[in-house]
């Protein structure tokens, strides 16, 4: 038996849940993977998994062999790429994970050019804006905007969007001034359905005066794309990071609404999994995000 391939089936079936969804990742099969795996049991001598209808758990002893193997193959692959040291390439697959806007307005190109730098490497991009499990399904990197940052992982500050209170010019002409933030509570206002404020507004002066008002609106959304076309076809006012609409902003197409007050910054963090080894595709795709990202339209570093 294969000792290192039966823990890495282990390991990854434990991660996922499953042997069949460990057998697909791993280019193999469910019965050659279980069959590895009770190999694996019988040479330990005690069983590893339980197998039930809500999919695989590992028992007392199993959740223990899992932190000692997950570590010996961290290990065995921190050796390898020693021994290899500056043969290594930069080649493979990279699972990057980033949130939908942010992917369709700027990261999309960023990583394009990324591979025309880097023939070899290819990149499978995961657009969504809920916080995956980067272990569970396999990401090699995200790119997260705010939030509270996930446990067994790292995650690197690498930019800082200011949010700026926008609305389209036909909007304010329609509508009451806006002198102060006592006035917005009379506008109609498109928020992000996500916001753990709710409708309530969190804005400071640069003189470090703060205000709470409350937002009135009808409509919400899961989506800043969706917000960012509503406000652009004038159906109210938005609070949103500066990058989702840099480019309305400098079209005129959107203005900023009382200018000298803002809501609290959009800070862009880069999350990898907690392992000391990270491939050198890896480890370049890092530093090219951490040298872009805040030259982009709408970040600062």
């Amino acid at each position: 038996m294969d000792s290192l391939k039966a823990m890495h089936c282990f390991v990854r079936a434990v991660e996922l849940g499953s042997l069949s969804s460990a057998a697909r990742e791993l280019g193999s099969t469910q019965p050659t993977v279980s069959k590895l795996v009770a190999a694996l049991e019988q040479q330990l001598g005690t069983r590893l998994l339980t197998r039930g209808t809500s999919g695989l758990t590992p028992t007392e002893q199993g959740k223990r062999f899992y932190e000692r193997a997950k570590a010996v193959l961290e290990e065995y692959s921190e050796a390898v790429a020693e021994v290899r040291g500056l043969t290594e390439r930069p080649e493979g697959v990279l699972r990057v994970n980033v949130p939908v806007s942010l992917g369709v307005l700027h990261l999309n190109a960023l990583l394009l050019a990324f591979m025309a730098q880097y023939p070899e490497i290819e990149v499978e991009l995961i657009l969504n804006d809920r916080f995956v499990d980067l272990t569970e399904e396999n990401v090699d990197l995200a790119l997260r905007l705010g939030g509270d940052l996930p446990p067994n992982a790292i995650a690197r500050h690498i930019a800082t969007s200011p949010r700026y209170l926008v609305a389209a010019p036909e909007y304010l002409r329609q509508h009451a001034p806006l002198n102060s933030p006592a006035d917005l509570s009379a506008h109609n206002f498109l928020r992000f359905a996500w916001l753990a404020a709710g409708d309530r507004l969190e804005l400071s002066s640069p003189s470090g005066e703060k205000v709470s008002v409350t937002a009135q609106g009808r409509y919400r959304s899961n989506s800043s794309l969706a917000i960012r076309d509503g406000v652009l076809q004038g159906a109210g006012l938005c609070i949103t990071p500066a990058w989702l609409v840099s480019d309305l902003l400098d079209s005129g197409q959107l203005v900023r609404v009382l200018p000298d007050w803002s809501g609290p910054a959009n800070e862009a963090f880069l999350i990898y999994p907690e392992r000391r080894y990270r491939p050198l595709r890896v480890r370049l795709l890092m530093e090219y995000l951490a040298e872009r990202v805040p030259q982009l339209p709408g970040f600062i570093a």
